[in-house]
């Protein structure tokens, strides 16, 4: 990098730094609380620019005394953001009561996407079944559909080893979910696969126990955790989809900031599904399988899943909703 392209490198790019610089002198001895929700954002954003700057100018050997300034900016953004404020169950509990709605809401439209992809298969898997049987045998074990003849649920083991089998049943969530989410990063196609595949097993089992006789059998064992554990999956859907939309469709942004910013909105919408999914494990490991009555089962699951709704589209303040999902 030449001298004279140097300089015009700093004019273009100094602004960015004096409004970090803004930032950080905004928020004082206070730290982060001293900031509204969108100047956090634009700060998380700035630092991440900011330090791709210092990277440039540390290969320009006529620009050290902005090497120096800018090192010793982002020095003190570091601090500030990351021991500003301590992560604790007040403020986790305050994230999920106050802030994660207003994630949901605006990422709504992702969501959405992502529950009509899984729709749309579970209903094509399901009436392919119907008309052609044999067709479970590409999605269902042999010893599942075994179980089915016997007109047994194939959970029963569950209940002896309901501690061991909560733990195996919440990593699987978890990692099904994360799974779902990451394949965002291949421009959402990952994202499409795994709902596509949760979509078809979902509509092949419903309509293989259906032919079988043993659809109330079936629900009322989905019904309590898959309240919760559902809804999970479809929001990790619709936060990969985010991800792979900001790499398709960066808009005015440069690609890389469009990815950036993407990737902390969808992180943000996938953090509030884990206690979900640890409450849908319990479920599931201990009083899914269990011999509760079929009507407690589904009025269990029908409680979770309106206290679910109730959380997500509980109105939230303007400011709120059109902050926490931007940078």
């Amino acid at each position: 990098m030449t001298h004279i392209l140097s300089n015009q490198w700093i004019l273009k790019r100094r602004p960015h730094w004096d409004r970090l610089a803004s930032l950080l002198a905004q928020s004082g001895t206070g730290g982060l609380g001293h900031l509204s929700r969108a100047e956090l954002q634009e700060l998380a954003l700035l630092y991440r620019q900011v330090a791709a700057d210092l990277s440039v100018l540390r290969h320009d050997p006529t620009a050290g005394s902005y090497t120096q300034y800018v090192n010793q900016l982002l020095a003190r953004a570091h601090h500030i953001i990351y021991s500003g404020r301590k992560t604790n169950l007040l403020t986790l509990f305050r994230f999920l009561r106050d802030e994660y709605p207003a994630i949901f809401q605006r990422q709504i439209g992702f969501v959405l996407a992502s529950v009509l992809v899984s729709v749309a298969w579970g209903v094509v898997g399901a009436a392919v079944t119907s008309a052609r049987p044999e067709f479970m045998r590409h999605f269902v074990g042999a010893e599942m559909i075994a179980t089915m003849e016997r007109h047994e649920m194939w959970t029963k083991s569950v209940v002896s080893i309901a501690p061991m089998a909560t733990s195996v049943i919440m990593t699987n969530n978890l990692t099904v979910s994360f799974v779902t989410f990451a394949g965002g990063m291949i421009f959402g196609l990952g994202t499409f696969f795994y709902l596509y595949v949760n979509g078809m097993m979902l509509g092949v089992i419903g309509a293989a126990c259906h032919q079988y006789d043993m659809s109330v059998a079936l629900w009322s064992f989905v019904a309590p955790h898959g309240a919760l554990e559902l809804p999970s999956i479809l929001i990790a859907g619709g936060a990969g989809f985010r991800l792979g939309y900001s790499m398709l469709f960066p808009g005015n942004l440069r690609w890389k900031d469009s990815v950036a910013r993407g990737g902390v909105e969808a992180t943000r919408l996938i953090s509030g599904i884990v206690p979900l999914l640890v409450i849908a494990g319990c479920l599931e490991g201990f009083f899914s399988p269990s011999h509760a009555p079929v009507w407690l089962k589904f009025t269990v699951g029908g409680l979770l899943f309106t206290l679910l709704l109730a959380w997500l589209f509980r109105p939230v303040k303007a400011a709120a909703a059109k902050g926490s999902g931007s940078l």
